[in-house]
C-alpha cells in the first residue's frame, strides 16, 4: 500500500482547505491500522476524510490523510433481521440502493445521499422526524481502529459505553471502518409539499408534529412565505412524479435557477427581498409517492456554506419568531431559505438530540457570500437557548460551552483520554471542540 503524492484537498463548498504530509487509500481495516501505526511512527495525526460535506474542519487532516474510496464493500446483508454491515466508505446513496434491492431502508435520514456512510454517522446526520430519529440511532454496532493499531468492535453489548460514545464520534475516538446498521423493511413516503404564511406554520406547527411521521419547513427570509413537508407512510402504489416535473423543480427550478439566482444576489445583495418575494410566490403545491430514499433526498447543485444549531423542542416557536426579529434590525440579505426540522431525543453522547426532544434551525449563505455577522447573530440567539451545534456546519463553540450542553460531554472526553492519548486523531476542530 504505498502512500500517494500528498496534494491539496478541500471541501465541498470549498471553505475548508488541507495539505497533509501524505495521503494512503487503505482498502482494509488492517490496512487502516497498518496506516494509524505508520503514523504513530513518525509522530502526525490521522485523519480519515468522506465526501467533503462538512462545513466545519472535522475531515482536516494535516498529518495523514486517508482516504475512504476503497474501503466500500458490502460486507453481509441479513434480510431476516434487517442487520446490514457496509464498509465506512461507501456513500450513503449506493447504500440506499442495495437496502432497495434487498427490501430494506433506513428509518429515517438527511436530504443529501452523497456523504460517505462514516462521515454521516460521525457528524450526526439527521431528517426530521416524529418517532423514527437519526442516523446514530439506526446503527446496531462499529468496527474501529484505535490509536494502538488495534481494530475492535462495539455494540450494546459490547463495549456499550464505547458504542455510544462513538457513534457520533468526531473520528477521535478511532477510524470507523464498517458499520452494522439496523434497517427496516422497505416502505413508501406520500410527500405533501404546501406553500403556507408564517403565521399559519407557527401557529399549527404543534399539530404538524403530532399527525405527521416526518414533518419540516422552509421561510423565506424578507417574506411571509414558507414552504412545508409532510412525508407519511402510504401502502402503495408509488405515485412519483414525472420525468418532466421532476427536473423542472427539483432540477430545474430549485437548482440552475436558484443558482442563477444567488448569482444575482451575491452581485447586488440588495435585491434580495425582492427576489425571495417572487421565489415565495412562485412556489406551488405538490404531492406525490415513491420509494423512502427517494422522498427524503434531493439533489443539491448549488454550493452553500450552512450553520444548525438543535434547540429544546419547546423553545422552537419563540426562537422562530426572535430570529425573525433580527432581520427586521440586522442588515442582512439572505437569499437560502431558513430550514426547520424536528427530531425525537437520542442517545449517543454527543447527538445533538442527546436527551431532549430537539428542533433543528439551519440558516444557509451562498458559498460566495459572508457568512460571519448572519452566522454569528443566529448563532447567540440559538446558544442563549441552551442550542448544540451540529459537528459539520459552521459554528464558533468550544469545549467550554459544549461541556454545559451535554450531560456526557465529559464522559467522552474521559474516554477519549483513555483510548487516544497521544492525540493520534486530533485536528484543528477536534482541538477547538474538546478543549486540546
Amino acid at each position: 500500500m504505498p502512500p500517494e503524492n500528498p496534494r491539496t484537498w478541500q471541501n465541498w463548498a470549498g471553505n475548508q482547505l488541507a495539505t497533509p504530509q501524505r495521503a494512503v487509500t487503505p482498502r482494509t481495516a488492517d490496512e487502516v491500522a497498518a496506516a494509524v501505526r505508520s503514523a504513530a511512527g513518525d509522530g502526525l495525526t490521522v485523519r480519515m476524510i468522506g465526501t467533503g460535506h462538512s462545513f466545519t474542519g472535522a475531515a482536516v487532516a494535516e498529518g495523514v490523510l486517508l482516504r475512504p474510496t476503497a474501503l466500500d464493500a458490502v460486507r453481509s446483508v441479513d434480510t431476516a433481521t434487517g442487520l446490514v454491515t457496509v464498509e465506512a466508505g461507501l456513500p450513503l446513496h449506493v447504500l440506499n440502493r442495495v437496502l432497495d434491492e434487498h427490501g430494506l431502508a433506513l428509518a429515517n435520514m438527511g436530504d443529501i445521499q452523497e456523504q460517505t456512510v462514516a462521515g454521516a454517522l460521525q457528524t450526526a446526520t439527521h431528517g426530521t422526524g416524529r418517532d423514527a430519529a437519526g442516523l446514530v440511532s439506526q446503527v446496531a454496532a462499529l468496527e474501529l481502529v484505535l490509536a494502538d493499531g488495534s481494530t475492535v468492535t462495539c455494540s450494546r453489548e459490547e463495549r456499550p459505553d464505547l458504542f455510544d460514545a462513538a457513534r457520533a464520534g468526531l473520528g477521535a475516538l478511532g477510524i470507523v471502518t464498517a458499520i452494522t446498521w439496523q434497517a427496516v423493511p422497505s416502505f413508501l413516503l406520500r410527500a405533501q409539499e404546501e406553500p403556507m404564511k408564517w403565521d399559519e406554520v407557527l401557529a399549527r406547527v404543534d399539530e404538524f408534529d403530532a399527525a405527521n411521521e416526518h414533518f419540516e419547513f422552509y421561510w423565506f427570509p424578507h417574506t411571509e412565505g414558507c414552504l412545508t413537508k409532510r412525508n407519511n407512510r402510504v401502502e402503495g402504489p408509488a405515485e412519483p412524479v414525472s420525468k418532466f416535473r421532476y427536473w423542472l423543480d427539483d432540477q430545474f427550478l430549485s437548482n440552475t435557477v436558484f443558482g442563477a439566482v444567488n448569482r444575482v444576489t451575491h452581485l447586488a445583495p440588495a435585491t434580495t427581498p425582492f427576489v425571495n418575494g417572487i421565489s415565495a410566490k412562485a412556489l406551488g403545491a405538490r404531492t406525490y409517492s415513491d420509494t423512502s430514499y427517494r422522498i427524503f433526498t434531493s439533489p443539491r447543485t448549488v454550493r452553500f456554506k450552512e450553520q444548525e444549531y438543535a434547540i429544546p423542542r419547546e423553545d422552537l416557536v419563540p426562537a422562530l419568531r426572535e430570529l425573525r426579529s433580527l432581520f427586521a434590525k440586522r442588515d442582512w440579505r439572505i437569499s437560502f431559505p431558513i430550514e426547520v426540522r424536528l427530531l425525537p431525543q437520542e442517545d449517543a453522547w454527543l447527538s445533538m438530540a442527546h436527551g431532549r426532544k430537539s428542533a433543528f434551525i439551519a440558516v444557509h449563505v451562498y458559498h460566495r457570500d459572508p457568512h460571519e455577522d448572519y452566522f454569528r447573530g443566529v448563532e447567540e440567539l440559538l446558544t442563549s437557548l441552551g442550542g448544540r451545534p451540529h459537528w459539520g456546519k459552521l459554528h464558533t463553540r468550544d469545549a467550554s460551552y459544549l461541556e454545559k450542553v451535554y450531560p456526557r460531554f465529559d464522559d467522552f472526553r474521559a474516554l477519549r483520554d483513555e483510548l487516544d492519548p497521544e492525540r493520534r486523531f486530533a485536528n484543528p476542530y477536534t482541538n477547538q471542540v474538546f478543549g486540546d
